[in-house]
């Protein structure tokens, strides 16, 4: 079926004489001998309006359209005599493609709640807001592309069934094709032994790095971690660059491009949607992201932020100790109140990070930094890897993991090692900054939380 696009339409440079667009009934106005059909494609945040002079067939064709009900318009397109549209269709036909039961059909005219929407996340992208959310989400993956290919980076698919633990924290989704309640070992498995969903794709990446020098992996990750949280999902994507013959700096270097790259990209090429989360979302929007595109992220030692906080006159929650992980309060206050920008807080205690980090020569801290901007708090986390066989084997063992299991790891800094650094960035998060939503759950189309699969 031929049809114009309702954002192409919208766009034209002259009228059409003849034109056929497609898409669901936001509102339908009937009035003495013509009806006024608002319909929404998809394609752009705006409706087009249609106008359809009765006859005894087009009349019998309304009579079947409502609400989220699917049309076929065919007629001219026109100046518009209304204000706040430049062309409408003057409809010569209407064909109804599916129709919509008005008793049940949940999207009405009328603001619904996230929480409500949530429930129905196979309808929601109809709304405005959810429609914005993943024009965005589309966008904002194909720029994470353009910007890699354009600073010539390798895409590398790792794998998403994994035998190793990337973090340590062993809270992974187990693979198995053994049938539930079986007492058969692991041996007997379809991999001949334990295999889970990956957190990471980040060890897989470093090996092509230090083949294929700057490589990114971007896909799906999961962590089993029961936390309801609005920062935390057990399915999420993650974007994992990784740089050979790189630092700390370079490391920071290339997050802090990235995300300028990212924000100057959504704003020059989805205006109007990131317009309606300014305006109905959150009113700090733009000012926040002008603000990041303005000055240089802050880069500040993990101890030096530490006594910051302790010195602060706020009452956090979670109490301020040399060695403990940062919380988001913490983390927000850094960023929001304290520099009021995107901050980088580096060279963690070792005892909270995982094997893989460079070490530091004080013998406490690793290479290691977190990327924190507003609102969100930890955006990106990142290191420099230990490239030095000895270093790495001692890490392991003060960490209880087996060689063995990392055999192919090992062989990385055993041929041909090299000073290398990546990090990590949530791609859902990455959404919830450039549109100012708070709870990931709402810029993922069917997200997954403990107790919900619903979808």
């Amino acid at each position: 079926m031929k049809r114009t696009k309702i954002k192409a339409a919208l766009n034209a440079t002259g009228p059409m004489d003849e034109i056929t667009i497609m898409g669901w009934v936001r509102t339908k106005r009937d009035n003495k001998g013509f009806s006024f059909v608002e319909l929404n494609d998809g394609s752009c945040l705006v409706n087009i309006q249609a106008v359809i002079d009765h006859t005894p067939e087009i009349e019998a064709a309304l009579d079947r359209v409502g609400t989220g009900a699917s049309v076929s318009i065919t007629g001219e397109l026109v100046e518009s005599p209304g204000k706040g549209q430049k062309w409408e269709v003057r409809g010569r036909s209407i064909e109804v493609l599916g129709e919509a039961d008005q008793e049940t059909f949940p999207l009405q005219k009328k603001r619904h709640s996230d929480e409500f929407l949530r429930g129905i996340a196979h309808l929601r992208p109809r709304t405005n807001k959810y429609g914005a959310i993943f024009r965005i989400r589309s966008e904002l993956a194909q720029a994470i592309h353009k910007f890699f290919a354009e600073k010539e980076f390798y895409y590398i698919h790792t794998p998403i069934i994994t035998g190793s633990d990337c973090e340590g924290a062993g809270e992974m989704f187990r693979v198995t094709s053994l049938e539930h309640g079986s007492t058969q070992p692991p041996d007997m498995d379809f991999f001949g032994k334990p295999a889970q969903l990956t957190v990471s794709g980040q060890l897989s990446v470093e090996m092509f790095a230090l083949s294929l020098g700057d490589v990114y992996t971007f896909g799906p990750t999961f962590r089993a971690e029961n936390s309801n949280t609005p920062r935390h999902v057990a399915e999420f994507w993650m974007i994992e660059p990784e740089m050979a013959f790189a630092d700390l700096a370079d490391d920071m270097d290339l997050a802090e491009e990235m995300i300028k790259y990212l924000i100057t990209h959504i704003m020059d090429h989805c205006p109007d949607d990131v317009d309606l989360f300014a305006k109905w979302v959150d009113k700090s929007l733009m000012p926040t992201l002008e603000n990041i595109l303005k000055e240089p992220f802050k880069r500040l030692p993990y101890t030096e932020a530490i006594d910051i906080l302790k010195k602060a006159k706020k009452g956090f929650e979670f109490p301020v100790e040399w060695g403990m992980d940062l919380q988001t309060e913490h983390e927000r206050f850094l960023c929001e109140e304290q520099f009021k920008k995107p901050v980088y807080v580096y060279d963690y205690p070792k005892t909270i990070k995982p094997f893989y980090m460079r070490m530091n020569d004080d013998g406490r801290t690793v290479a290691a930094m977190d990327c924190l901007v507003p609102r969100i708090g930890e955006l990106i986390g990142g290191s420099q890897r230990e490239e030095r066989m000895d270093v790495l084997q001692a890490r392991m063992g003060e960490m209880g993991l087996s060689e063995e299991d990392y055999w192919w790891y090992l062989d990385s800094r055993r041929y041909g090692t090299a000073p290398h650094a990546g990090f990590g960035m949530g791609f859902e998060r990455m959404l919830m900054l450039v549109t100012g939503v708070a709870n990931i759950r709402d810029v993922m189309p069917f997200p997954r939380t403990p107790n919900s699969l619903d979808f």
